[in-house]
């Protein structure tokens, strides 16, 4: 009896450590109970990098900024609606793009912009088409291939820049450079210091950046 007492005693130890051995990576047997609860650990914390990595680049992905959150939910004119068109129609059913879309209107650069493969957009809102000098959004409209259209494409970039790629100096399709600086989830835009203020929404062939102010080229 006290030989089967022992030897059930003996298993009872042996079985935490049995599992212990199969759950870890490390396949020797010689390792020490010590060894064994490091081993088991490692995978633990490295398997949980990935996944963090994994929600890292599923959020770089979404749009951010404090304006993201007065783009409609559904319908067209959402994040998901806009992705299903071509940027000039997305940017049609935007509520906040109306006035922009006025002037891709008048400038007569809707089906160029629809066509374009691949480009960047920093899409000025209603209100920074309003902040501009009346003088100044004057004479643009009374110029649409001229002026006006000159204004236009200098927020047209070549290239869908993702946030990582946004800071720097990049050529416009009017032949004229901005720069945008800042990093992460802000960012400024010169001419003019305008601030991204909902970056990284896709559209069919563009990547846009909403912004609070209109890229005016000097001179």
């Amino acid at each position: 009896m006290r030989t089967t007492r022992t030897a059930v005693a003996a298993l009872a130890l042996a079985l935490p450590l049995t599992l212990a051995a199969c759950g870890s990576n490390d396949t020797s047997t010689g390792a020490g109970s010590s060894d064994t609860a490091s081993s088991s650990s490692a995978p633990s914390s490295s398997s949980a990098s990935p996944s963090e990595s994994m929600t890292e680049s599923a959020s770089s992905d979404m749009p951010f900024g404090a304006a993201c959150d007065a783009v409609p939910s559904s319908g067209k004119g959402s994040f998901d609606g806009m992705a299903t068109d071509p940027v000039a129609t997305a940017a049609s059913n935007n509520p906040l793009l109306s006035t922009l879309v006025t002037a891709v209107g008048e400038a007569g650069l809707g089906d160029t912009l629809n066509s374009a493969e691949d480009i960047t957009v920093f899409a000025p809102t209603n209100d920074a088409f309003k902040a501009l000098p009346k003088k100044t959004l004057n004479a643009a409209m009374a110029d649409p291939k001229g002026l006006l259209t000159t204004v236009l494409t200098n927020h047209v970039v070549e290239g869908r820049l993702t946030p990582e790629d946004l800071a720097g100096e990049h050529k416009t399709l009017s032949g004229k450079s901005i720069d945008v600086m800042g990093s992460g989830e802000d960012f400024t835009v010169d001419p003019g210091g305008a601030t991204v203020i909902c970056g990284n929404v896709q559209t069919a062939n563009a990547t846009v950046y909403i912004i609070d102010k209109v890229l005016v080229p000097k001179g």
